[in-house]
Order: structure tokens, then sequence, then C-alpha cells
């Protein structure tokens, strides 16, 4: 039974599909090895026995009587703390919602539990989702599988922790900047950010609606598009998904800067064999690219801080002070600029699309650096500032230009692949990443 603990999500759904595995065992494999793993409270805010057992034996019914609702009716998979689920607290990671029980499941968690999806537990993040690392004070830092002092990534920390720890089959996170897929980069998954607005966010709590998307951590494609499916999205054919004839363009502009000699290596060769499996390989740069990282200070704190103040205002102690400083400083940026920046980047995504169209994908590193140490970003307030804003650098591009984008882990820990590609390509994008994972292997 511990084999199911490290079984892609699709292998589990197949298993309960011909009957070789029963949905109620499962849960209780993966609820079992929750309440036994030592670093299980850094992993999981909260779990709820009562409703998995209950929704698992839902599961059973429905596979019994063949009546299963998707393939992956019951797998147990776990949920980010920022989305609402009935009865169960939801406090994004924040001790300012602490005590906070939603009376209603967010809309995504609805469609989740219509296609099957077993509820595990709410897992632990960044606070109030505002950093890329992964470390919380206030609440819990989630580990990395690669060492015990490593940043987890963030901010969806406990959601990947909970797939490279063995404690879920799949995960659902949120990504404004970069949730999903950095810390899957940096603890060896696949992570799917769709496109922005594929998935309602009603029952979210939010950072910044505007670029907030929901999306799964995974262990496969293939276990992304069918997690992302369950969610409402589209399933996709990856079954004879080729590289021979695809158009990927290596970005250079900002994202290809300043790279850890790690990364670098491992992104070359990742390169060189999707050239080898029959990828046409062109470098890119798209100074429109360059033009709108500024944009991203003008537009994410004054959102956030819209959201947010009602609840800092009165106990702004209550907050990490890194995460406090950054969203506090929403207050200072003026309407017009505001307003202004939007129309930029509007106008910039307008050209980017221009730019890219002749691609079937845009590819970058999926961090410029590897996860740091704990203790550093502790001891030294400077170097947390310098080390959040670099490791969200390349997966902001996809949200900034409103793109599609998944992470392929690379053969180097800590280490990933972005395939990005526009909202219209999304279901084409992980057709070639299956491709790519295939040739990555």
């Amino acid at each position: 039974m511990e084999n199911w603990l490290f079984a892609t999500a699709a292998d589990l759904g197949r298993a309960i599909g011909t009957g070789r595995i029963d949905p109620v065992a499962l849960a209780e494999c993966y609820l079992d090895a929750i309440a036994a793993h030592p670093k299980a409270a850094h992993i999981y805010a909260r779990t709820h026995p009562a409703r998995t057992k209950a929704e698992a034996e839902a599961a059973r019914t429905r596979a019994r009587a063949g009546n299963r609702r998707s393939l992956l009716d019951g797998v147990p998979v776990s949920w980010k703390d920022l989305i609402d689920s009935k009865d169960i607290a939801t406090e994004a990671g924040t001790a300012l919602m602490e005590g906070r029980i939603p009376t209603e499941d967010a809309a995504i968690l609805r469609d989740g539990t219509k296609a099957g999806l077993v509820f595990l537990g709410k897992t632990h993040l960044s606070e109030i989702a505002f950093s890329g690392l992964g470390y919380n004070p206030v609440t819990a830092t989630a580990p990395n599988v690669h060492g015990d002092d490593l940043a987890p990534g963030g901010s969806s920390s406990g959601a990947a922790a909970s797939l490279a720890f063995g404690l879920a089959a799949g995960a659902i996170g949120s990504d404004t900047g970069g949730s999903i897929r950095l810390p899957s980069a940096w603890q060896g998954l696949v992570g799917f950010k769709p496109a922005h607005g594929a998935h309602s966010l009603d029952g979210v709590v939010p950072l910044c609606r505007r670029f907030d998307t929901i999306g799964p951590l995974a262990r496969s494609v293939e276990d992304a598009m069918l997690l992302d499916a369950a969610l409402g999205g589209a399933q996709v054919d990856l079954a004879d998904a080729s590289l021979q004839g695809v158009r990927l363009a290596v970005l250079d502009t900002v994202v290809g800067d300043d790279l850890d000699p790690a990364v670098a290596d491992a992104t070359d060769r990742a390169i060189a064999r999707l050239g080898q499996a029959g990828a046409s390989i062109t470098r890119l740069s798209l100074p429109a690219v360059a033009s709108a990282y500024p944009l991203a200070a003008l537009l994410y704190a004054p959102e956030a801080w819209a959201f947010w103040r009602d609840y800092i205002t009165p106990a702004p102690e209550k907050m990490f002070a890194q995460i406090y400083e950054r969203v506090a400083a929403g207050q200072q940026v003026p309407a017009p600029d505001y307003i202004a920046a939007w129309d930029d980047l509007h106008a910039l995504r307008r050209t980017y699309a221009a730019e890219t169209a002749g691609f079937d994908a845009i590819l970058c590193p999926a961090a410029p650096i590897v996860a740091p140490s704990v203790s550093r970003l502790i001891a030294d307030d400077d170097y947390y500032k310098k080390v959040n804003l670099m490791a969200l650098r390349n997966t902001r591009l996809a949200n900034l230009f409103g793109l599609a984008s998944v992470n392929l882990p690379l053969d180097t820990p800590m280490t990933g692949l972005l395939l990005n590609a526009l909202p219209q390509d999304q279901g084409k994008v992980l057709r070639i990443a299956a491709a790519a994972e295939r040739a990555l292997a």
C-alpha cells in the first residue's frame, strides 16, 4: 500500500476503475500516512477525516455501480488553505483570519467534489499568498523534500510538499506570480497555471484577483491535465503528443539573465533534448517583456492592499513583517499610476501576442535560482527581499502576459522548465508538455 502514496493520480484512478483499489482503503492509506508523518503539521494546516471518509465511501459506491464521475473519482487531493471549505477553517496562512470558518465550499472545490476528487485537507502557504519562498513564521513553513533548511517554494508550499512527501495524490493551489510553478520546480513536480479566468475564484481568498489563478500541482503532465479537467477545464488527449515539427522559442529577455549555473546547465541540457526529439528551437528577445516587468510594482501591491487593508489596519503586528511591508506598499501607488500601468500592460500583451504568434510555446527556466536557505532568510532581511523577487521573476512572465504555463521538473534538483502559451493555446501547450516530459524522462 505504501506504493500508492507515490503513484500518479491517473494510475490510482485507473486502478479504482478496474476494482484493484478500493477508494476507502486508498483514503485511509493517505490519512494514516499523514497522521504518522513527522512533518505533516508543517504541510497540512488541518485535515478532516470525516469528510475524507464520507467522500471515499461515495466514490466506492459509484465505482461498484459503474457510475464513476471521472478518471480521478476516488483519488485523494489536498487543497491550499485559501480555498473555502464548508465548516472547515480557511485562514490563508495568516493570523488575521484565524478561526475563519466558511459556510460554503468555494466554487472550485464544489467542482472538484462533483468530479469525485476526495478532500484530504488544507495545506499551508506563504502568508496571504504574497511570497514565492514559502517561509511563514506566522503559521508554518512547509518542508522541502531536498533538504531540511531549504525554502519549499511558495506560495503553494504545503501543496507541493503534500505531493513530494507522499501525503496526497494531487494538490490544488493558486498562482498569482508563480505560486504553483515555483514550488513545483523546487520540489520536483509538474505545475500547471491555466490561463487567467479559466476557473472561478468564487470562495477563494484573494491576493490580486486580476492575476489570481487556480490550478494543479501533480506528479505528471497527465495528472495535471486530469486534475484541471476535474476542476472544470478541458479534457486534452495527450496520447499521441509529439515534438516533431513543434516550434519552440527560448526567451532570453529578462528571464535568461543572471541564472544560477545549475539552472543554466539543466536548462541547456533540456532544450538540447527537446531539439533532439524533433522540436525546432529559436532564441528570442522581446523588448515588450522588459517593458512589462517594472509595471508589476504598480499593479500587485495596490490590488492586494485594497482587499487586505480592512484586515491589516486593526492589527498589523499580527503579520510577518516582510509580508506586511510588501502589501502595505500598495498604499503609496497613486490611482492614476495604477490605471496607466494597466493600460500599458494591455498594450504590451497585444505586442507579445503578435510577436510570439509564430511559436507553439515560449520556454524559460522556472526560476533563475535554486531554493535558498531558510536560516539565511530568517537572519538577513535584505537577502529575503532580494531572493523573493528573484525567485518569482521567471514565473511572473505568464501572469503579466495572461498566459497558460506548465512547469516540468528537470534532472537537476530544484530546477524546472516553463512552457508558456497564449490562452487559446492552453490545450496545445499541455500536449507539448506531455511530449517534452517523455523526451526529458
